[in-house]
């Protein structure tokens, strides 16, 4: 990984922001007018409702009726988020391409700084930065950058696969439209994971830069998040992100050795978490707790067979069946919780 003084554009590129939106007509104008707050840009919106019954698609018509640079695609029926997120993109023609859920928002000149890294280093396929997480309102971003990162697509992968999950939240992403095209979009196989795919196939071929400094996307916790409702739980999210490898390595990079002498490396960050997690059940959540635990321990297992004999697993294991579970819980909760500050703290500087 290199790292680079920052430098500013040099033309006026265009970028298609795609918009997807169901029942978020609520947060349609600022997600759009925080799109199109960028400088030195040529930004061109595309909402696309999914057939929203909270009349989304009428606020849609009414923001492209007041602003060119805006249009909208309406689903007569419901096809869900990853139709609508593919449906958009097919029809993104800028030189660089961002998809933004409509709760989300971007700074402003967020995606000037992302483009102006692409501009002067062509080999970088995709960009990404700080995502900050808001609930009523973001704080604001200064436009300011610290430099930027640039790594080799396959060692960012290897960051990725070592670590046993994605770098990024999504709306911070940018990705340059021919690296886009090839891939073949998202994932329907991938309901819970898409963006983690898109991310790792972009890996392969392209190089990945990084801004740093500012915070690239303002991302809004809800209770209607999908990662709250349709998809939530520690262990789908584990089992979607060892999916998206399997489908990485089978399929994806099958014929790249640098890439599928990873899935061993994925295969045990994988199960650790999964050994963590368990650990972390308290003892007192009865029978529910018990089956949480039991779960864990058979994805580590199926995912890491000969790591079940490794110093962790069997610690593990004698705790959850002799240990005093609740103490432990609280002394492995107070280690999680300093882990992830330290976690938490090198990625908001690093991104890795």
């Amino acid at each position: 990984m290199r790292f680079h003084r920052p430098r500013g554009l040099e033309r006026r590129p265009r970028v298609s922001v795609v918009i997807p939106c169901y029942n978020y007509g609520h947060y349609l104008p600022d997600a759009v007018a925080s799109a199109l707050d960028q400088h030195g840009l040529d930004v061109d919106v595309l909402i696309v409702d999914d057939a929203s019954p909270d009349g989304s698609a009428r606020v849609a018509r009414g923001l492209a009726e007041k602003d060119p640079r805006v249009e909208v695609l309406e689903h007569q029926v419901n096809t869900g988020h990853i139709r609508t997120y593919n449906d958009g993109l097919e029809r993104a023609t800028g030189d660089y391409v961002v998809l933004l859920s409509a709760d989300d928002l971007l700074p402003r000149n967020a995606l000037t700084r992302a483009v102006s890294l692409m501009e002067h280093h062509p080999t970088v396929g995709l960009v990404y930065g700080y995502a900050r997480s808001f609930t009523s309102s973001p704080q604001p971003a200064p436009d300011v950058t610290r430099n930027w990162s640039v790594w080799p697509g396959r060692q960012w992968l290897g960051l990725s696969a070592r670590m046993g999950r994605c770098l990024l939240v999504s709306p911070e992403a940018v990705m340059r439209r021919e690296a886009l095209a090839e891939t073949d979009l998202y994932d329907p196989r991938l309901p819970h994971s898409g963006d983690f795919d898109m991310w790792l196939r972009t890996a392969v071929r392209w190089d990945i830069g990084r801004v740093n400094g500012p915070a690239q996307a303002h991302y809004r916790v809800h209770e209607a998040n999908m990662h709250l409702t349709s998809y939530a739980g520690w262990l789908t999210d584990l089992k979607a992100r060892r999916l998206t490898f399997d489908i990485l390595f089978d399929e994806r990079a099958h014929d790249v050795t640098e890439v599928t002498r990873l899935r061993p490396v994925a295969s045990r960050a994988l199960a650790r978490e999964a050994l963590r997690r368990a650990r972390s059940v308290p003892r007192g959540s009865g029978s529910v707790g018990a089956a949480e635990v039991d779960a864990y321990l058979a994805f580590a297992r199926e995912t890491w067979p000969e790591g079940m004999t490794s110093p962790t697993a069997r610690a593990t294991r004698m705790l959850l069946a002799h240990g005093d579970r609740t103490r432990a819980s609280a002394v492995h909760a107070w280690g999680e919780r300093v882990r992830h500050h330290a976690e938490w703290r090198r990625e908001r500087r690093w991104g890795v």
